[in-house]
């Protein structure tokens, strides 16, 4: 599928443009200088922007890990952390616009620049199209800073270029450039790919949502909290923290204010967990799905990095019950017994799909199987131009057969409850119902076991879909199924 809302030269992967064997030596610092791990300047807030773009696209880094770790290491606070941040981590959702209006602003394909010249055009464009920032400003720190980083030689070059960017706002060039048809207008005005924006209208059965599903991926996303069953309650963790109770939760606090959430008390001493309300909604399903007969063994299949095992096997404490949680990489698995301290969980290293556990003994399984992250946009900012079309269809297959293990770990008339943090509908209704069919697994009323929660069943095929702009969570589904 052809993603029109990349420009030519543009970049899908948000890996970036190969670069040319001399590139490492062109676009790396003056010589003297110690690269991403240089002192703030006189403009730090735009250093580690420009620092996070580089790591981005050469190193395939995550935005939202290596931005941080700056901030800290350069002792970046206050408002030119908040600078920084939005620079950033706007850069990087926006990289299909930005890359469209640049290509229409240069000569020459994108992919033909040095990466330090590429990185701070997205970072100049940013700032003259996504903010408040005076153009005249915004394009002298740029220069400036392209000067720093890699002598007078492209400064023109970069000076030229944006102030064409700056000759028309973000509508302004959304008029000029958007392709004809409205939905991938759409994806160009929102900076989403094509495929991504189609995935989302197919989930949600018609355009007319498409725009605030869209617009809700560039909103900055709230924290939650979740309250450690039978330890604290939602009310006392929103009193201590100062936060307000989750809307649909019985467990979950909504952050009113700032500041690194591991600092507070109640994450230290492992009463909550930082996490989605949406994934606490996925572990309630799980817990309140109907079985029949016993209740006392339960599973979580994909446990990493363990905050659904957390919340799972509190109440199993509560229920009487214990829970085995797997994971394949050792690190994560090592992160679920940490989190699960105190917990009747037994945590196992290995595939899912091999693991030595026992074969249709289980009463409860959660399958929170691996997949494109499509429903958390909104907290990884370059994953909408990493991702592709083909990761779908590589991914259903995993999805499927972690399904299908589920269901064979699961005793009869016990319920399997299968979750991705994505809505893309070949990845949720589309794997379910493949699976129910191939297995004979009785799908269940999902939407009935979250009743306090309004519009969630989904457009075509079982299950529960949770939208960031509808419920101001992740875009969780669930769907249950109860084995023969």
């Amino acid at each position: 599928m052809t993603d029109s809302s990349v420009p030519p030269g543009g970049h899908r992967s948000g890996r970036g443009p190969r670069r040319k064997p001399d590139d490492r030596r062109r676009s790396g610092p003056p010589r003297g200088r110690q690269g991403p791990a240089r002192p703030p300047s006189g403009d730090p807030a735009r250093e580690a922007a420009l620092d996070t773009l580089r790591a981005v696209r050469e190193d395939a880094a995550y935005a939202n890990l290596t931005l941080p770790a700056l901030l800290r290491e350069r002792r970046i606070s206050g408002r030119d952390a908040a600078l920084a941040t939005d620079l950033a981590y706007g850069a990087c959702r926006a990289q299909g616009l930005l890359d469209t209006v640049l290509a229409a602003c240069v000569d020459r394909p994108l992919d033909a620049l040095d990466g330090v010249v590429l990185d701070s055009l997205r970072l100049g464009a940013q700032q003259l199209l996504r903010t408040r920032i005076p153009p005249h400003a915004a394009v002298s720190a740029v220069v400036e800073l392209v000067r720093s980083r890699a002598g007078s030689k492209p400064t023109g070059f970069v000076n030229a270029v944006l102030r064409r960017v700056a000759e028309h706002t973000e509508a302004e060039w959304v008029d000029r450039l958007a392709p004809d048809d409205a939905l991938g207008r759409l994806a160009l005005a929102h900076a989403h790919p094509r495929w991504i924006a189609e995935g989302f209208a197919q989930a949600l059965g018609s355009d007319d949502e498409l725009a605030a599903a869209l617009a809700a991926d560039d909103t900055r996303p709230a924290v939650h909290l979740a309250a450690r069953p039978g330890e604290i309650s939602a009310e006392e963790l929103a009193a201590i923290t100062g936060g307000e109770e989750s809307p649909y939760s019985p467990y979950g606090v909504l952050l009113t204010e700032g500041g690194d959430p591991g600092d507070l008390p109640p994450i230290r001493e492992g009463l909550a967990v930082v996490q989605d309300e949406g994934s606490q909604l996925v572990a309630l399903v799980a817990a309140r799905a109907p079985v029949e007969g016993e209740d006392t063994r339960w599973l979580d299949l994909c446990a990493g990095p363990g905050g659904k095992s957390v919340l799972l096997g509190a109440l199993a404490a509560i229920e009487g019950a214990t829970l085995d949680a797997v994971d394949r990489a050792p690190h994560r698995a090592r992160l679920v017994e940490q989190a699960t301290e105190g917990l009747p969980v037994r945590v196992h290293t290995g595939d899912a799909r091999e693991v030595a556990l026992p074969e249709a003994a289980y009463d409860r399984v959660l399958v929170d199987a691996p997949c494109t992250g499509l429903g958390a946009l909104r907290r990884r900012p370059e994953a909408r131009w990493r991702r592709q079309p083909e990761d779908v269809a590589e991914l259903t297959e995993l999805q499927r057969s972690l399904l299908r293990a589920g269901i064979a770990r699961t005793r009869p008339g016990g319920v399997v409850t299968y979750a991705t943090c994505s809505p893309h509908p070949d990845e949720t209704a589309a794997v379910v119902a493949a699976v129910a069919a191939e297995t004979g697994a009785e799908v269940l009323d999902t939407p009935a076991l979250l009743p306090e929660v309004p519009d969630t069943e989904v457009h075509e095929g079982p299950g529960v879909q949770l939208w960031p702009h509808r419920h101001g969570t992740d875009a969780m589904y669930a769907a249950v199924l109860r084995v023969p």
